[in-house]
């Protein structure tokens, strides 16, 4: 097996856990010699997706899908997401007897939940139909596994994330002027499934920082600029160069089914403050590299005292080469 094709609704110039996942995935298989593919909604008319216009929706894309996969002849399939592309992929592997994997990436029904209330239970139908068709559906942990089997699931692996540790090592002097310390901070999508407002309204000392975009940004910006200072949207080394700069990761996403921005900041040597929830306690060794807590205040303040050598250690325990083996071993070969 050496040709791989990734079908995904989210891609690259996106910025979300999904996109750094699945990056990461073909950096390395690339390295290991794999001829990798992927179909993606930059080839495709696409739509915004309403609420969340950064995100474009491939447009009737079922045909061609079908003459992509037949002409690109792929030894295995991953389908990334839920979205068009990815019932479009499903669609003709079902009708051409094509074995395929999925990847359970979101809690897409809790997103939805939350700007469309009553669709929980249909979206959840649908994620079922969908991930009952492929011989088997990739999870980040053991968590999220029990919990998909406990709704019916089947056919469910566990294939866990990693960090780039190299890159994701703290600057002990970035090029950037110092703050008001201890700083705490919050790097992720500015969106309601992320609760960046909890963040934004704890009592803390010090600076609150605030990496990252997105449709609540302008919003939350304007009303909680003066005491909570936004940077937007950072990459590579100048992003590792800012998350040096805190002291705490407050993390208030009660919708994760593992963070990967968890392992990020502990890459850097920073704590994580969390509820205790999926994701963060799949993550989190209490007392040691993070506490988990409703109180996120009172974690965060807590962390303080934490070892930054002990964060850098559990990130060290989730290799990208370690996850990239588990994923090739789970593909279903045509």
């Amino acid at each position: 097996m050496k040709r791989i094709l990734f079908v995904t609704d989210a891609w690259k110039p996106q910025v979300n856990g999904v996109v750094r996942v699945l990056d990461a995935h073909v950096r390395f298989l690339k390295a290991g010699g794999y001829d990798v593919m992927l179909i993606e909604p930059g080839q495709f008319m696409t739509l915004p997706l309403p609420f969340y216009p950064e995100i474009r929706l491939a447009l009737l894309p079922r045909r061609h899908v079908a003459r992509m996969i037949e002409e690109l002849q792929p030894d295995a399939i991953h389908i990334t997401t839920e979205g068009p592309l990815g019932w479009a992929a499903r669609s003709v592997c079902r009708a051409r007897g094509i074995p395929f994997t999925t990847w359970y990436h979101s809690h897409f029904q809790l997103y939805i939940d939350l700007r469309l209330r009553g669709l929980l239970w249909p979206v959840l139908a649908a994620l079922r139909r969908f991930h009952f068709a492929a011989v088997r559906t990739m999870v980040s942990t053991e968590s999220l596994k029990r919990e998909l089997e406990s709704v019916g699931y089947t056919n469910v692996v566990v294939v866990p994330l990693g960090v780039d540790v190299d890159l994701f090592t703290r600057n002990p002097n970035p090029p950037l002027p110092p703050l008001p310390a201890p700083v705490f901070l919050f790097f992720s999508r500015l969106a309601p499934e992320k609760n960046p407002e909890e963040f934004l309204t704890l009592d803390l000392p010090g600076t609150k920082l605030v990496i990252g975009d997105g449709p609540s940004r302008a919003k939350l910006e304007a009303r909680y600029g003066k005491k909570n200072m936004f940077v937007g949207y950072k990459h590579g080394q100048e992003l590792v160069d800012w998350i040096s700069l805190a002291d705490v990761f407050v993390f208030p996403s009660r919708t994760e089914t593992f963070g990967l921005v968890s392992l990020e900041a502990l890459a850097c040597g920073i704590p994580v403050a969390a509820h205790n929830v999926m994701g963060p306690r799949d993550i989190i060794t209490e007392g040691k590299d993070g506490y988990l807590s409703d109180n996120l205040q009172e974690a965060a303040l807590k962390c303080l005292s934490l070892s930054r050598d002990n964060c850098r250690a559990k990130a060290e325990q989730y290799s990208w080469e370690h996850a990239t083996d588990m994923f090739i071993h789970n593909l279903a070969v045509r």
